[in-house]
């Protein structure tokens, strides 16, 4: 099956949409809220239309949307509208059976803490608590909501400033920094389906920042229309900031023919075969000299 599905939401229902939504923008990274209401009375609630939008000053936004099938509000929502306040924490693989425990609907009043065996810890800027399992948590002061519609699944933009940041110490290196394999976050894929951010899981994408990469453009034609090389072999490729000179291919490839790599006599294919192969190690000048 070729080509593409075209869909309109005012072709489907808001139900079948939302699942369109979810399922294909993943993974989501989860806000786990804890909020209190106007007689102090705590609340819990995961909410995955979540993410950092700023950092001077730090800004937070999660959207606790309306319930599709009533068009009622969740307490969350009604709690950050009467205390301006609240916690975000993350959700790590360890608790995350707890904190879809703590997903359910109950009925207002009732503590998701105590239901989904959680550790309220007090904050120290805002009345809600943190959850002490997290391993990190965000003490927030609600700016601004956004109501973006009036109808079932209308999102309400909860807009916050980081006020206080408590992160667990075994999830820091010997350097004080962030150890993100410790972390093993979470992320909301579509249905019931989440996604775990472990070891195995990660790699790293060498960031262009200042540097700018050569791009697709200076590549030849045989190169990017090549059937061995992928996308990502390409883009990696492209993202280096200065190719090598004439004088260091030839020295490059002389060292290749010495470890009978590389000869005048190989096809284009046996050429993007090994130059696939150095991409893969990162060894990108050797690939250029190789491939170009």
């Amino acid at each position: 099956m070729s080509g593409f599905t075209t869909i309109l939401p005012s072709n489907v229902s808001q139900g079948q949409f939302h699942t369109l939504m979810l399922g294909m923008i993943a993974p989501r990274p989860i806000a786990f809220v804890s909020t209190v209401d106007s007689e102090g009375q705590p609340n819990l609630a995961p909410f995955s239309f979540f993410n950092a939008f700023g950092s001077n000053p730090p800004i937070l936004v999660f959207s606790p949307a309306r319930r599709g099938r009533d068009n009622t509000i969740k307490h969350t929502l009604e709690n950050v509208m009467a205390t301006k306040e609240c916690v975000v924490n993350v959700v790590s693989y360890q608790m995350v059976e707890q904190m879809s425990l703590a997903s359910c609907e109950y009925p207002k009043g009732v503590d998701e803490f105590l239901k989904a065996g959680f550790s309220p810890v007090p904050s120290d800027l805002v009345r809600a608590p943190r959850v002490g399992e997290s391993p990190a948590s965000f003490e927030c002061k609600v700016l601004q909501v956004i109501e973006t519609g009036d109808q079932g699944g209308a999102g309400n933009l909860v807009i916050c400033e980081v006020v206080a940041l408590h992160i667990d110490n075994k999830m820091l290196d010997a350097d004080g920094k962030l150890d993100y394999a410790k972390l093993d976050l979470v992320g909301r894929m579509g249905a019931d389906w989440y996604v775990r951010a472990n070891q195995d899981s990660m790699f790293e994408v060498a960031k262009p920042n200042i540097k700018k990469g050569l791009g697709f453009d200076a590549l030849p034609k045989h190169v990017v229309e090549s059937h061995i090389l992928s996308g990502n072999d390409l883009g990696r490729l492209a993202n280096l900031d200065v190719a090598p000179t004439a004088e260091e291919r030839e020295r490059i490839q002389f060292e290749l023919y010495g470890k009978r790599l590389w000869t005048l006599a190989q096809t284009v294919e046996e050429r993007q075969v090994l130059g696939k192969q150095l991409i893969a190690e990162h060894r990108l000048f050797e690939a250029w000299a190789v491939l170009v």
